[in-house]
């Protein structure tokens, strides 16, 4: 629950105090001794930055929400999309007479003096339907007030706000007066919002609350819904909405907070996995929200703004429609140092100027930007809306990258320095791209700063990022880009095996010649390696390694040898031959959240027995792992998982099954493997 001043845990056991990271004298910053090498690939295209990417979270206790000083502060920072009317308050407000029995409600903070905040900063709205104890009927007549007597054209709203937080799972913060509190009654429920709402205006934007991939209760099955929460919300739901919507606390430590990010692409690869296979046809077209975001340790100093920036960039390039901190103002929290720096453990990003109920620590004044403030500022200078995402990346786990390519031809890099005891040295090496000989303009947020200091100075391929930093690159090309093509359109997959797939996109608009080829490239990381080209549009890849993930992009080169910017990206896996000798059944039930009983079966397809075994796999992510196991004997080495027979199972008879069981554990999302290899021998998949 988000109320002010607290957040009750959504799960106790993850969260742990921010003394653990205090240190009133952290040392003096010293350059690492080796430079990072970051890449930035501008041949590997990612999502493109939408209208509405930068969010934050508004809420009805805070009498500051329709200041012209907030609104002008949130408009300077780049907010393109606000949030209402609050957290765990939307399943107790009811926006008709502007009440929120059990809670606080502010004066000046109504739906009308939301929308004029929200039309002040020049942002978008979305908007949280009362599931807890409101009706499909109340949420329809306030569509009806917003869209048609107002004329306020809000397109995007919420059915509830984290209502797997019902007491469904064990753990109740968020109100529900619904006898039956089951995934399967929310799911049902959301349909008649949607249709009520839709009703009223068939234009908006509906959504549906799912659960973050690797964080509880993703996987639990309670009750008698047919799976886990996501599954039956997007098996009943999915027809009627258009976006899911998530919320993400990583928990733990500043640092612990940092490197999760990292989570990222596998949490919403299987967000729309879970799309693709739950929400019916045309899946495609739901998208995806993370509307709450924020951290245990550092709320209000540099550990924020540097998770701020790394999350928002990782999830937009992932193709996340608007990313939201929570939230603007809160209240104080546990006061303590981080990275020399007084953390009042606010939620809020800018100062509500409060002070500890002894009196003895004060905010600085109201408004006062705290340090997420100023990263929130620093993604406006970064992201633009248009700006396509490209693929960067680092060999320092304590340095990240990100990058975008914009319309004009420049390139924005923004370079992220987790580190809050070094300097650290990179060499900045470009593909696809060749910076001009102009000082690139370089914007910086140093811990403890009170603003973003940019000027125009140093290289474009080296430089040195302060300790606990974000740096923003913005550089010119010095390559002409008036006449090339135009990029190809989104790229598709079909006739996906183990080991082939064909690609097919739109062509390319020409430029100032006529097009001579398209050239698909696959995203290794960073890097990229050209699967091929060809004159038409559409092309055979080969050779492709079973159960894996790739990510791929199609250019457009002319007759002149100008090339395109990257197409969209497309993400597809390779699954297992059709026929083998072998087959592996994979199970993974009873998930508590964090690990699951796991099961293999092994078939022999074959006519003859097979005398000793070896059965191997590898983990799609570097979290998983297997706890114990029997009936077999279990090794990991890294991501390999090898699985050998006991003295009783070492044979298995022609058409014969041996079976084996083990724990597996995970801490972050529980992407499953779908390849395993029997005596060198790729298996079938049952």
């Amino acid at each position: 629950m988000r109320k002010p001043k607290t957040r009750a845990a959504l799960l106790a056991g993850l969260l742990l105090a921010t003394s653990a990271l205090a240190g009133v004298n952290p040392p003096t910053a010293s350059a690492a001794a080796d430079p990072v090498t970051v890449t930035v690939n501008t041949r590997a295209g990612l999502a493109t930055v939408p209208d509405t990417a930068l969010g934050v979270n508004h809420a009805i206790w805070d009498s500051n929400l329709g200041t012209a000083e907030t609104s002008d502060l949130l408009r300077d920072a780049g907010v393109q999309m606000m949030r209402y009317p609050g957290g765990s308050y939307a399943d107790i407000y009811h926006w008709k007479d502007h009440t929120a029995p059990g809670g606080y409600v502010a004066p000046g903070t109504d739906f009308d003096t939301f929308m004029a905040a929200v039309r002040r900063a020049g942002a978008q709205p979305m908007i949280i339907a009362n599931y807890g104890t409101g009706t499909p009927a109340e949420a329809a007549d306030w569509v009806r007030y917003a869209n048609v007597t107002k004329g306020y054209d809000a397109r995007y709203w919420t059915v509830g706000n984290e209502n797997y937080g019902n007491g469904h799972y064990g753990s109740a913060w968020e109100a529900d007066d619904h006898p039956d509190k089951s995934a399967t009654q929310y799911a049902r429920l959301v349909v008649e919002y949607a249709d009520a709402m839709k009703a009223v205006d068939p234009s908006i934007k509906v959504g549906a609350v799912l659960t973050m991939p690797g964080n509880w209760p993703d996987g639990i099955t309670a009750g008698s819904d047919p799976g886990p929460w996501n599954q039956t919300v997007l098996s009943i739901a999915g027809p009627k909405i258009d976006f899911v919507d998530v919320h993400w606390y990583p928990g733990g430590t500043a640092a612990e907070s940092l490197a999760r990010v990292n989570h990222l692409p596998d949490a919403t690869y299987l967000l729309r996995q879970q799309l693709a296979r739950y929400a019916g046809a045309n899946a495609d077209r739901i998208g995806i929200s993370f509307t709450e975001l924020n951290v245990d340790a550092g709320r209000n100093t540099q550990p924020a703004a540097l998770f701020l920036a790394d999350v928002y960039s990782g999830l937009l390039e992932n193709g996340v429609f608007t990313a939201h901190w929570w939230n603007v103002h809160n209240g104080m929290g546990t006061v303590t140092q981080v990275a020399g720096q007084t953390d009042y453990g606010d939620f809020g990003m800018l100062s509500s100027g409060a002070c500890t109920e002894d009196g003895s620590v004060c905010q600085p004044p109201l408004n006062t930007p705290f340090a997420p403030y100023h990263g929130l500022s620093m993604m406006k200078l970064f992201a633009q809306a248009g700006d396509q995402f490209v693929r960067a990346g680092t060999d320092e786990p304590l340095v990240t990258a990100h990058a975008v390519r914009r319309s004009n031809g420049d390139l924005a890099v923004l370079l992220v320095n987790k580190d809050p005891d070094n300097d650290h040295p990179v060499s900045v090496d470009y593909a696809g791209f060749t910076p001009s000989a102009v000082a690139p303009t370089v914007s910086t947020l140093t811990n403890g700063a009170t603003g973003i200091a940019t000027s125009q100075s140093g290289s474009a391929t080296s430089r040195t990022l302060p300790a606990y930093s974000l740096t923003t690159l913005v550089l010119r090309s010095a390559d002409a880009t008036a006449g090339r093509p135009a990029a190809p359109g989104q790229p598709t997959a079909s006739g996906v095996t183990d080991r082939a797939a064909t690609i097919t996109w739109p062509a390319a608009k020409p430029g100032g010649s006529p097009i001579a080829k398209y050239e698909v490239h696959r995203q290794n990381g960073a890097v990229s390696e050209q699967f091929g080209e060809t004159t038409t549009t559409s092309f055979t890849v080969d050779n492709l390694v079973p159960g894996s993930r790739y990510t791929v992009n199609v250019l457009a080169r002319d007759t002149a040898g100008r090339v395109s910017w990257a197409s969209p990206p497309l993400t597809f896996a390779t699954g297992s031959p059709a026929v083998s000798t072998c087959t592996v059944r994979f199970t993974a039930n009873n998930d508590w959240g964090n690990g699951y009983i796991g099961g293999v079966d092994i078939i022999n397809n074959g006519t003859s027995p097979i005398d000793g075994w070896t059965l191997t796999w590898t983990w799609p992510t570097g979290w998983q792992q297997v706890s114990s196991g029997w009936s077999a004997t279990w090794e990991q080495v890294g991501t390999t998982v090898r699985v050998t027979p006991t003295a009783d199972n070492r044979q298995i008879a022609a058409g014969g099954t041996v079976s084996g069981g083990f724990v597996g554990a995970y801490s972050g999302p529980n992407v499953l493997p779908t390849a395993f290899t029997l005596n060198g021998t790729v298996c079938a998949t049952g």
